[in-house]
């Protein structure tokens, strides 16, 4: 019976964090814009910037000074562009 008990703890801990994943994954990507005036407590996390030659859009993942958390798209130049 315990057993039982501690596998479905276990198994409603995996589906929460699942839940936790998947909002953040479908939290609204704000576009950057030169005007926008960010509120930046702490880079969660950025994307790589490619190499290819171009501009592309990356993505950083941020939380404000309130706790809030944001992803921000904006565009940079890629790494793959030579000067050869």
């Amino acid at each position: 019976m315990k057993s039982l008990i501690v596998l479905a703890l276990v198994g409603f801990s995996t589906i929460a964090a699942a839940d936790e994943v998947q909002a953040v994954n479908n939290a609204a990507v704000e576009q950057y814009t030169y005007s926008m005036k960010l509120d930046v407590a702490k880079v969660i996390s950025m994307d790589a910037v490619p190499d290819t030659c171009g501009v592309v859009p990356v993505h950083m993942t941020y939380e404000d000074h309130q706790g809030q958390r944001h992803t921000l798209q904006y565009s940079v130049m890629g790494n793959g562009c030579s000067n050869g």
